[in-house]
């Protein structure tokens, strides 16, 4: 959520990127699972999994199809050691963990072509207040985060982020925003 200089964040899940079969339909899916399924499956790059899942009804708020994800069978692990990294394929860590890293703003082009896979990129509905007389009137936007070690050469910021207000006015939030967000971590961190 964003209200011209102020912003909070709400950690509810994960979203895991699906190669397989929905319904009738193959292809590529976004599934949304909560953060007691991922304790319990430890889901993780090339994992083979069945499960049920509700179309998502309002896609501005989320960045998965499906959600309220149940039913989960793991079918197979991944067989074969992961890569170090980047991108990190491991098992994500708990929600906690990110909120406690910080993250900076990532280049939506470098998350679509670098980061999608990584446990460290992350897509994230946002809601924007534009006028605080008025906080019913709401915009809605996607933006892109790393939450990966900052010495990662994948990572490009991209363009700063500019945030509507009352009267036709931005904020545009600057780079010591991130670097203050992530001033606690080594560069490797």
């Amino acid at each position: 959520m964003r209200s011209y200089d102020e912003r909070s964040h709400s950690y509810l899940g994960f979203v895991l990127g699906v190669d397989g079969v929905c319904g009738e339909e193959t292809g590529e899916f976004m599934i949304a699972v909560g953060p007691v399924a991922h304790e319990k499956f430890q889901f993780r790059f090339g994992m083979e999994l069945s499960g049920v899942s509700v179309p998502e009804s309002d896609p501005r708020l989320e960045t998965a199809g499906f959600y309220k994800t149940s039913r989960i069978k793991i079918i197979a692990l991944s067989d074969g050691a992961l890569p170090d990294g980047p991108p990190f394929l491991g098992i994500p860590p708990e929600l906690p963990e990110y909120r406690m890293r910080g993250h900076r703003r990532l280049d939506p082009r470098i998350y679509s072509t670098r980061c999608t896979t990584c446990i460290w990129g992350c897509r994230m509905p946002v809601e924007l207040i534009t006028d605080n007389w008025k906080p019913w009137i709401k915009k809605y936007r996607f933006e892109t985060f790393c939450y990966g070690p900052k010495s990662c050469p994948f990572y490009r910021a991209g363009a700063t982020r500019k945030v509507p207000a009352r009267g036709g006015i931005f904020y545009e939030e600057e780079n010591w925003i991130d670097e203050e967000s992530t001033a606690h971590r080594q560069p490797d961190e």
